[in-house]
Parts: C-alpha cells; sequence; structure tokens
C-alpha cells in the first residue's frame, strides 16, 4: 500500500494532536475549570485519523459524545475546540455546545452528540443531501458499540439501504458500552447485522493506523461511487474511562497498561514508518514539539478569553433560510 508522504505527515500530525489534546484535557479537567462532561478519544486516534483522511471538507461527518477526535481528524481548529470545552465565547460554537455537543458545520463536522445513536439519522439525511444534489460527497457517521444496539442506528442502516445512500457506517467498537461489555450486551456480530440489511461490511484493526486507511479508503470509494451504503466496523480499546471521573471497575486489572504498551497507534506508526524509511524521527519529533506548543497555546487562550454575555443567550438559536 503506497501513502503519499504529505498525507502521512498530516496523519501522524491529526493523531498527536488528537492523543496531546486529550491528554491535556486530561489534565485540565481534573482542575475543576472546565463545565459540563469530558469522554475521551486517547487510544482510538487511528480510527478517526485513518477514515477522515479519505474526506474532504465537503464531506459531512456526525460524532458521538466521544468527538473530539473525529473533530480534530475533520479540521477543526485547536483553538476553538479548547475554547469551546472551556465554555468562552471565542469558541467554535461560541462557549454554547462544550465538549459533547461541539461541531463545525463549515467543515462538514455535524457535531458530537450525547444521544447514543444519535448521528446516524443525521447521516442519512446528509447523505440524501449529497444524492440529491450530486456533488460526489459521502456522508460518515461514527458510533461506538453500544449506539448499535439502538433503533436509531437499526433504522438508519435500513433507510439507507433503501435509498441506496452514499453512506459510511463506522461502529467504533472499543468493547464497552459505557461500563457494559459488548460481549455481554452485543448479541451476534456486526458483520452479521450489515448483512440481514444486504449492506456490505469491512473490519479492521482499530489501533493500526494502516490498517484503518485502507479499509476506510475501500468503505468510502465504495459509498462515492454511488454504489450505496457501507460498514466499517473498527476494533480498539479507548484508555481512559467513559467519563472523566469513571473509575472503571469494571475492567481488568492490567488492560489498559497492556494495551497502552503493545497497541499505542502512535507508537506502531512511528515504528513502521522510521524503519522502512518513509518518514525521518527527526520530523515527527518536529511535529511533536509543534503540536505540544500549538495546545499549550491554546489552553492559555481559553482561560483567558471571555464568558458569552447574557445577552448572547437567544444568539444562534434559531436558523433562518
Amino acid at each position: 500500500m503506497q501513502i503519499a508522504h504529505d498525507i502521512l505527515l498530516r496523519s501522524y500530525r491529526s493523531m498527536r494532536t488528537i492523543r496531546d489534546f486529550e491528554e491535556r484535557l486530561h489534565v485540565e479537567f481534573a482542575t475543576g475549570e472546565i463545565p459540563g462532561f469530558v469522554h475521551l478519544y486517547c487510544g482510538e486516534e487511528a480510527s478517526a485519523v485513518g477514515v477522515c483522511a479519505h474526506l474532504s471538507e465537503t464531506d459531512t461527518i456526525a460524532s458521538t459524545h466521544r468527538g473530539h477526535g473525529h473533530c480534530i481528524a475533520k479540521g477543526v481548529g485547536v483553538d476553538g475546540m479548547m475554547a469551546e470545552i472551556y465554555g468562552r465565547k471565542s469558541g467554535v460554537c461560541h462557549g454554547k455546545g462544550g465538549s459533547m455537543h461541539i461541531a463545525d458545520l463549515s467543515l462538514g463536522m455535524l457535531g458530537a452528540n450525547g444521544i447514543v445513536g444519535g448521528g446516524p439519522p443525521l447521516i442519512c439525511g446528509a447523505a440524501l443531501s449529497h444524492k440529491v444534489l450530486k456533488d460526489g460527497g459521502v456522508a460518515v457517521a461514527f458510533y461506538g458499540d453500544g449506539a448499535s444496539n439502538e433503533g436509531t442506528t437499526l433504522e438508519s442502516l435500513n433507510l439507507a439501504m433503501v435509498w441506496q445512500l452514499p453512506a459510511v457506517f463506522v461502529c467504533e467498537d472499543n468493547g464497552y458500552g459505557e461500563a457494559t461489555g459488548a460481549s455481554y450486551a452485543c448479541a451476534g456480530t456486526q458483520k452479521a447485522r450489515a448483512a440481514g440489511f444486504g449492506m456490505p461490511y469491512f473490519d479492521c484493526d482499530g489501533t493500526d493506523f494502516f490498517a484503518v486507511y485502507e479499509a476506510a479508503g475501500q468503505a468510502i470509494a465504495h459509498a462515492r461511487a454511488g454504489n450505496g451504503p457501507v460498514m466499517l466496523h473498527v476494533n480498539l480499546a479507548r484508555w481512559y474511562g467513559h467519563f472523566e471521573g469513571d473509575a472503571m471497575t469494571y475492567r481488568i486489572s492490567g488492560e489498559v497498561a497492556r494495551e497502552r504498551a503493545e497497541h499505542d497507534c502512535l507508537k506502531n506508526f512511528r515504528q513502521r514508518v522510521t524503519e522502512v524509511s518513509l518518514l525521518e524521527p527527526s520530523a515527527l519529533d518536529e511535529i511533536n514539539t509543534s503540536v505540544k506548543d500549538e495546545i499549550e497555546a491554546a489552553v492559555k487562550a481559553a482561560k483567558s478569553a471571555p464568558l458569552p454575555e447574557p445577552a448572547d443567550l437567544e444568539a444562534d438559536v434559531y436558523v433562518s433560510y
């Protein structure tokens, strides 16, 4: 599999940005300065980046409650994101959405979503728009193994097939729906669920950027060519709890430590590209430093940014067409 040099660099930077953004949020949330809930994406970076590497700004995605990684992979700036999570007026949603409702429609990012299974129906609408307008676009729904049991998701799979929509349903299977193991709560297999609707199915190792990139490329090309929807099943693991503050007592002792040691998508990416001289270690080190500085600046700017005023309360509530 040949991947252009600039795509490799851009993908590593995106994964590194997600990792550092989330790790910094883990620290900042503990100070009590961030309102609401935060759900971190660490360990899952290769999924968002491997998928979104095949998308343009005119393609659309819908996210989950764990949406920061999808935002960054789709091109949303960390300054606006950090300010939004801090509830500041300079945030990408003017401080009104916060972590679980962060969005940037100008980039085709329809938003994180506090409703489990809330993204797939939105993507059916977006995919229908792409189909009617004949703009060549595709719509991607990220959802978890827990959301795969929701009626909204199953109805969306059915509708997408009936209407032959250019949609890709990405099941990010991290093994837990909140604190409930997928092996307990999800009957059958995701492949069998796709087959039940006659939907093509791909799966991949979500800790391997190259595996995600290849599988996502095939899935997205299928949908973009007008061949109807596809399911992409990505197997991965989250490193933090369902939410910040989750004690994770439902996880086996040493489970997360093993994932960090053996299945770190960033570490594995670096090893593979440097072993065959696709990228120089110095280039990756420069990205690490640059991203660290970018995150630091975003935190400082967010903390000093103004809060929304009472007069802002009713602004942006309705949209006139």
